[in-house]
């Protein structure tokens, strides 16, 4: 198992507790403009593994008033590079408090230098990738929100739809190429 290499259009940033990186998984058609991740030279389909966050704007006025409860559900697709789906992954959580955020994000202008924006919810992921992929792409689907106003849902290109965590790729090493056999000249 390693940590894969991947391609984060959008970071969210380091958590301040787990120094985790997050990154922001964005609506959209095209795998290219996805989290991409590479998969090295290998045997048999390999496995993708990463937590699955929903992505909260908190605030703390919200929260001592007892009017932040908001419900989301956040779904991502799992595609081959020539747009081919090979899983969905949902994840849904509630969020009342700042106890309900998964941890707080570096790099913000916030108390304590936190973004305002966080991780709210954790969904383990497994996927299997198929043996010909080198490549996979995560890109959002949908996100509905439900709050005391009412409800919402975001599938525009562009809208980021959840966040992603511990990335983890296990796979079988390809074995290595063969030495070309030599031809020796018979007899000197």
């Amino acid at each position: 198992m390693i940590e894969p290499d991947i391609s984060c259009p959008t970071p969210l940033g380091v958590g301040t507790r787990t120094k985790r990186n997050y990154c922001e998984v964005i609506a959209g058609r095209d795998p290219a403009g996805g989290v991409l991740v590479r998969v090295p030279p290998h045997k048999g389909p390999s496995t993708l593994m990463f937590d699955l966050h929903n992505l909260h704007l908190y605030s703390e006025e919200l929260v001592k008033a007892k009017r932040a409860y908001t419900k989301y559900t956040a779904t991502i697709g799992v595609l081959t590079m020539d747009n081919t789906l090979i899983a969905r992954a949902v994840v849904q959580n509630e969020f009342r408090t700042a106890t309900d955020l998964v941890e707080r994000v570096s790099g913000g202008a916030g108390p304590g230098g936190v973004k305002a924006v966080a991780p709210t919810g954790i969904e383990a992921i497994t996927i299997t990738i198929p043996e010909e992929e080198d490549r996979v792409s995560l890109l959002g689907e949908k996100l509905t929100r439900e709050m005391r106003e009412g409800t919402e849902t975001y599938s525009q290109p562009g809208r980021p739809i959840a966040v992603v965590s511990n990335m983890i790729l296990s796979y079988h090493p390809a074995p290595p190429p063969r030495a070309p056999v030599k031809k020796g000249r018979g007899g000197r």
